[in-house]
């Protein structure tokens, strides 16, 4: 497939890495310097130039492209760039946008700007934090199968009850899966005596009750229900959509805004929600609503640096649980590394959408995990799928990659996978696979 991406910042990055090995890519970015560089890094055909200009979309080779995907910062520019690759050519179209409204436009009739498929930052990253809260303990989470597989990816703490046994000790829950575990750099395929260590990531999957329960059994304090506190710090769109999004789920957060119009404005879009005029950097003010005492606090002001201080601020203070919105990618580790419990980047979460469908086709779904380390697919085999009609102990043991079948399903139900589980065609499994596997992989099914 040949495939323009529109923009090299750090989304276009992430999306030109992860097709480059299996597609022909083309990147296009205004700054030549940076275009040079991806040009050397990923082995990609790369133009310095303005991606809404007709006379760089054909050097690009419109004509013969299948796909553009326009990723720039500047969602005017995503817009006008799939509109013009649409008057010469057919190619499918991605957008990527910070503005719901733009989204909103495009729903209408999906023919919206010449867009084929728009994903918008902002939104995405609301959904994203949304979840984490949902799931005690987690720092990813995706659904599978319609709902019906969870995958989640699970920070061990050194008070966690699981740090220092093993995989088969720790496996209590009977439609559980352990599917891979981070230790620093490296990729861990884990066995029944692998031993789990504080500082880990696991990664689970399975039924979202047993996912549920293990997440309760890291982190015994409850799933936020009606009763617990979820403070937001920020009225950003992306604030404004986490709130909009917990009362959708019947929770009543409280929101902190210092500008008097946004505020006034958000608390006639959020009836649920308890909005605070306020500096949230004010210690004392913190103090003084009990900010100490909330269950969990979001940071998403509108710069890394203030959320990184009003991160540190909640965690003084005691605060349970911190998830914060992290702009640039390059700060995510330091958030980490100072006890920020999750840092969402919203360009990767967009990355990780976009690079997800386009393996449409090939996988139902897909999750992209720990800097694209391994990814998480979800596939129907089919008759000629080398792995149909043989036990999964069997089958695995075959292949030339290392993969974990985390989840069946089967006529809509779910089936436990085990070593002696014989796959059938028409299964839906959801597999955990290093990223250099994954071609090979979707080959086979």
């Amino acid at each position: 497939m040949h495939v323009v991406v529109i923009g090299a910042g750090e989304v276009g990055t992430s999306i030109a890495g992860s097709l480059a090995e299996s597609h022909d890519v083309v990147v296009i970015d205004i700054d030549e310097d940076r275009a040079e560089q991806l040009k050397y890094e990923f082995d990609v055909m790369t133009l310095a130039g303005d991606g809404t200009s007709l006379s760089i979309l054909r050097k690009a080779g419109i004509e013969g492209t299948d796909m553009v995907i326009a990723s720039t910062d500047n969602d005017q520019t995503n817009l006008v760039a799939c509109e013009t690759a649409k008057t010469v050519a057919d190619p499918f179209t991605i957008a990527r946008t910070k503005s719901v409204e733009y989204l909103r436009t495009w729903e209408i009739t999906k023919e919206a700007f010449g867009v084929d498929f728009m994903v918008c930052s902002d939104l995405l990253s609301a959904e994203n934090v949304v979840r984490v809260v949902g799931l005690p303990a987690a720092v990813d989470v995706d659904p599978f199968a319609g709902g019906k597989v969870q995958m989640a990816e699970f920070q061990i703490m050194e008070e966690s009850p699981v740090a220092g046994q093993t995989v088969a000790e720790a496996d209590r829950f009977e439609s559980l899966t352990f599917a891979g575990i981070f230790r620093d750099d490296e990729m861990i395929l884990p066995r029944g005596s692998t031993e789990i260590m504080a500082g880990d990531r696991a990664v689970v999957i399975g039924s979202p009750t047993s996912v549920q329960e293990f997440a309760s059994d890291l982190a015994p304090k409850r799933t936020p229900g009606e009763a617990d506190e979820i403070v937001i710090i920020g009225g950003s769109e992306i604030g404004y959509h986490t709130a909009r999004l917990l009362e959708e789920r019947g929770l009543k957060p409280r929101l902190i805004e210092q500008n008097h119009e946004r505020a006034r404005y958000l608390a006639e879009e959020l009836p649920n929600t308890l909005v605070m005029e306020h500096d949230a950097t004010d210690t004392d003010f913190l103090a003084r609503e009990h900010v100490d005492e909330a269950d969990i606090v979001v940071a998403a002001l509108d710069s890394d640096e203030k959320n990184l201080l009003v991160s540190v601020l909640a965690k003084r203070l005691g605060t349970d649980r911190v998830v914060a919105i992290v702009d640039s990618a390059d700060y995510v580790p330091l958030f980490e590394e100072i006890g920020i419990d999750v840092a969402i980047n919203p360009r990767q979460v967009t990355a990780e959408e976009i690079t997800r469908f386009t393996h449409e086709g090939i996988a139902e779904n897909v999750s992209v995990l720990e800097n694209d380390q391994a990814e998480v697919l979800e596939l129907e085999l089919s008759a000629d799928c080398r792995l149909v009609g043989r036990p999964i102990e069997e089958a695995v043991a075959d292949l030339e990659g290392d993969i974990v079948i985390g989840a069946i399903t089967r006529n809509g139900e779910n089936v436990i996978p085990r070593g002696e589980t014989v796959l059938e065609v028409g299964d839906h499994i959801v597999v955990f696979v290093e990223t250099s596997f994954v071609d090979e992989l979707t080959s086979m099914t």
